[in-house]
């Protein structure tokens, strides 16, 4: 009986040390459970912050996209009002429009340049 209740000790031993293994190891788990817990919910944070900025990128853009629709627009009807010129002409259409106040401009920087010199015969 006495070698029984050695047997018996032997393996409530085996057992209480085995119960503490899986103690020890349900104790882990569960840190790494509540770890990986907290790192899906700042992944989730993360997540809804990234929407809420997807969302406001969505928003301007599609603002950014009315203004220049809006614009698109205004420059329509403000190209309807200027008057056509030449239609065989139609590539140089905008530098006819700069021709004029070019060969003004050069006139202008001529007469300068002229006054400049009779001072300066003037002055001599």
């Amino acid at each position: 009986m006495l070698t029984e209740l050695e047997t018996l000790s032997q393996n409530i031993g085996r057992l209480i040390s085995i119960s503490q293994r899986h103690n020890e190891a349900r104790q882990a788990l569960e840190t790494q459970l509540a770890q990986v817990r907290a790192e899906a919910d700042a992944t989730r944070a993360e997540l809804a912050q990234m929407r809420e900025e997807r969302d406001a990128l969505q928003a301007e853009r599609d603002a950014l996209s009315a203004k220049i629709d809006d614009a698109q627009v205004r420059l329509n009807a403000i190209l309807e009002k200027l008057p056509r010129a030449r239609a065989h002409n139609e590539p140089d259409n905008q530098l006819d429009l700069l021709s004029p106040a070019h060969e003004s401009h050069d006139a202008h920087q001529e007469e300068e340049a002229g006054s400049a010199v009779t001072r300066h015969g003037e002055n001599a």
